[in-house]
């Protein structure tokens, strides 16, 4: 080999003016890929970064930019109506709500509307009994989309309801991301597929297929389920064991709700997108639309968000961020990860000087040291505007909400983080309704009576905290 290799070098410098040949590429290289990543008009530091990147570490640099950059996906996103003609409905919003079903119509797409039930799920030990029930009864389809699914004991359940269901006629199609649901190896799915259940992986893998880029970097988050178009699934909660109390002492604490209502059409519409976008498949639409069943009326004035890298407007991040600015009394904030951009941690920042009551709840251990030290590294920040800060442990906190004053609040997958709000595909639901804002002010409070305040004076070591969490911060962006 150290033959062929020498035999190589020696031929290539038999090249006449190789040198120059060599730099006059490397040149090329550096202007084109230049060119191409400053059209993609993001911020300068990161355009900066790359650039850099890329100078250093020509063509490696490129297969990293090409497998983890982060160029925005361009994708058709029609919305489709499910009750084609028929007027949306308009409820009256409070206030304060006004500007942000505007906003968030403008931003994601959807319109508000309305809920007739909404049930606010505690850990996989509410959720999965629900959601198992709802499959059960399953009489035309079932229409999942998940980050994680495990082949474990939830993992199995799951499954086996879905193939029961499959071979009593029922549709089933069941969408995963092909990096978060790794673990579950084709065959694991064979008892749906030959019970006539349909599977499709979101961004699957695809290095050796240089022609097609792989999209490593843009996951679907979205925990999604629909049952029969009547009642519907959406927040933070994977199906995997390791979300439920039941069989690990340690899972972690999170949320999720469960609507019926008009609401359960934007769900259905959200989850169409994103098949048609995986699969190309789309026949079923037609068929689907006949079979959605009459909304029950409801009270609860709410609004699916759904933001992704193939949108420039960042819908869910710039809802949290408005929300918070509109704050009149109150902002509480749950997140398994914290890492805000400016425009987030100055809403949180102006709010707490502002005199309002700010709190962010957030894991006493993250499931990443890394994580964990960055969003350390806000805290200095935080306290010193008066934002009260809480460390939840030992379990790890995976909860995403945000409550605003008593009426406003947002449930989802999305953390509180840049991956969340620019390269994750997510979905959060804005509520507006007094009633459910009192069920997540008394469970937040709970959380927040059992963690542990942050202190301005908590110990601070040079070697263990302050420069292990200085230089995790350096990596914000790519956390």
């Amino acid at each position: 080999m150290e033959l062929v290799l020498l035999q190589l070098w020696n031929a290539m410098q038999g090249i006449p003016h190789v040198r120059a040949w060599l730099a006059a590429g490397w040149m090329l290289y550096l202007l084109g890929l230049g060119v191409w990543i400053v059209l993609q008009k993001r911020e300068p530091a990161a355009t900066l970064s790359w650039l850099i990147s890329l100078a250093v570490l020509p063509y490696l640099g490129f297969f990293i930019y090409y497998v983890f950059g982060p160029p925005r996906l361009t994708r058709h996103r029609a919305r489709r109506r499910i009750r084609a003609g028929l007027p949306e409905p308009d409820p009256a919003p409070t206030p304060v709500a006004l500007e942000l079903r505007t906003l968030a119509k403008n931003t994601s797409g959807y319109a508000p509307t309305t809920a007739c039930n909404t049930e606010l799920l505690v850990d996989g030990c509410e959720k999965y009994p629900a959601l198992l029930d709802a499959i059960a009864r399953a009489r035309h389809h079932v229409h999942l989309e998940y980050y994680i699914l495990e082949p474990d004991r939830t993992g199995q359940a799951i499954v086996a309801a879905l193939a029961e269901r499959a071979r009593a006629g029922v549709a089933v199609r069941l969408l995963l991301d092909a990096v978060g649901s790794s673990r579950a190896r084709s065959g694991f799915f064979r008892p749906l597929r030959d019970a006539g259940g349909e599977l499709a992986w979101f961004h699957p893998g695809r290095i050796w297929v240089p022609w097609r880029r792989p999209w490593v970097n843009l996951r679907t988050h979205r925990k999604l389920a629909i049952v029969d178009g009547a009642v519907g699934f959406i927040g933070g909660i994977n199906l995997t064991d390791e979300e439920d109390p039941r069989v690990r002492p340690d899972a972690y604490r999170d949320l999720h709700l469960r609507m019926e209502g008009e609401i359960v059409r934007k769900l259905q519409d959200l989850f169409i997108d994103d098949w048609v976008y995986a699969t190309g498949r789309r026949e079923f639409i037609q068929e689907l639309a006949c079979a959605m069943p009459k909304a029950c009326d409801g009270a609860a004035r709410v609004q699916l968000l759904a933001s992704g890298p193939d949108s420039p407007w960042e819908a869910i991040h710039r809802l949290h961020v408005h929300a918070i600015h509109a704050a009149e009394s109150r902002v509480w904030l749950a997140t398994p990860y914290f890492v805000p951009g400016e425009a987030a941690m100055m809403a949180l920042t102006s709010s707490a000087l502002g005199g309002l009551d700010v709190r962010l709840l957030v894991p006493k251990m993250s499931d990443s040291r890394l994580v964990t030290w960055c969003v350390r590294s806000y805290y200095d920040a935080l306290l010193d505007a008066g934002v009260k800060v809480y460390e939840y442990g030992p379990r790890m906190l995976h909860s995403k909400a945000l409550l605003v004053d008593d009426h406003l609040a947002i449930v989802g997958s999305a953390n509180f983080d840049q991956r969340s709000f620019r390269l994750n595909f997510e979905a959060s639901m804005l509520i507006d309704d007094a009633v459910f804002a009192e069920k997540l002010s008394t469970l937040l409070e709970g959380e927040i009576a059992t963690a542990a305040p942050v202190r301005v004076d908590r110990a601070q070591p040079l070697l263990t905290r302050r420069l292990p969490e200085a230089l995790a911060r350096l990596l914000a962006p790519l956390l």
